[in-house]
């Protein structure tokens, strides 16, 4: 058995951390800066991320690697640095993990090439599984417990992802896309077909992350959830939406909205919840009291979905399913 099931069946639910990025960005880095290279020259403000995380209540840690493979890096000039930048990334997450008083998993973090796959693009899909492969060895070797591909649109990417971690690792691997407002990704998957072909592929988690609101997640994690079967399902939607503020960007999506929602989730089924863009610390702890049951679940609203199926129809189809 896996540490993602190992732990996934001890606890009944597993709440992830937030946002990387953003926190990276109030610590000082700046825009168009590759956050891979901190793990090397800051490697005590990515530690303080994550441990902030851990000390919110997340089970489980993204390391800091989203753009570590070789076709986001080289237009860094660092291409080369591929093994390097992901070993210590997961090592980073490995120390604080290590030192928590509970079991908390390291989850190497894998975003998307950048590139896109023949015939749209120039990438053949044996150079996206080979750039996958060397992610994924990286992160192995640096410790992480779990490969996670997240933030993902496309499905050819998504197998040669697949396909070329399991070729460097036989770590389990989970894999969230990024859902827009007409319930598909920017490549045009729909959830139900994601969760069809993930469960296919064998993978130990399939979700959403990212996404263009709450809303829109709730769905898309619904529809995943009616095709996939037994696998655990995740959900790390940002918080909110980004407004701006006089000169500032911020996400309009408090603690108590998303400890909401993260109760939604839990009561339709889904195992596995966290947050994305422009969430910190504070949305972790709430959604962490709330799922514990320490807290009662804000009094808010389920926003309206814009998706042009929406998880009530979704269920509705689930249910009409069973009985045929």
């Amino acid at each position: 058995m896996d540490s993602l099931t190992k732990l996934l069946d001890a606890n009944g639910f597993l709440v992830t951390d937030g946002a990387m990025g953003t926190q990276l960005f109030a610590a000082g880095l700046m825009a168009g800066d590759p956050p891979e290279v901190w793990n090397l020259e800051h490697p005590d403000r990515i530690r303080a991320v994550h441990q902030s995380y851990v000390d919110a209540g997340s089970d489980i840690i993204l390391t800091n690697s989203f753009g570590g493979n070789r076709h986001r890096l080289k237009l860094h000039s660092m291409e080369g640095m591929v093994h390097q930048l992901n070993a210590a990334a997961a090592a980073i997450g490995r120390d604080v993990a290590d030192s928590a008083d509970r079991r908390v998993l390291v989850a190497g973090s894998m975003g998307p090439t950048g590139e896109l796959i023949r015939p749209l693009g120039e990438l053949s899909t044996d150079e996206a599984q080979v750039a996958f492969a060397e992610q994924a060895a990286g992160l192995a070797d640096g410790g992480a417990d779990i490969l996670w591909m997240e933030t993902m649109s496309a499905l050819a990417e998504v197998e040669a992802g697949v396909l070329g971690a399991r070729s460097a690792s036989d770590l389990p691997i989970v894999v969230t896309l990024s859902f827009d407002t007409a319930g598909r990704t920017m490549m045009g998957l729909t959830g139900e077909d994601a969760g069809a072909r993930l469960a296919e592929l064998g993978v130990a988690g399939i979700g959403a992350n990212c996404g263009a609101n709450l809303a829109d997640t709730e769905a898309a994690v619904a529809a995943i959830r009616s095709a996939c079967g037994d696998i655990p399902v995740v959900s790390k939607a940002n918080a909110g939406i980004p407004v701006w503020k006089g000169a500032e960007l911020e996400y309009d999506g408090t603690p108590e909205i998303l400890a909401a929602h993260a109760n939604r989730l839990r009561e339709a089924g889904i195992s596995i919840i966290g947050a994305c863009c422009g969430s910190d610390p504070s949305h972790i702890s709430m959604i962490r009291a709330v799922l514990d049951g320490d807290q009662s679940a804000p009094d808010i609203a389920p926003p309206v979905a814009t998706a042009t199926v929406g998880a009530e129809e979704l269920l509705k189809r689930r249910k009409h399913r069973r009985r045929s």
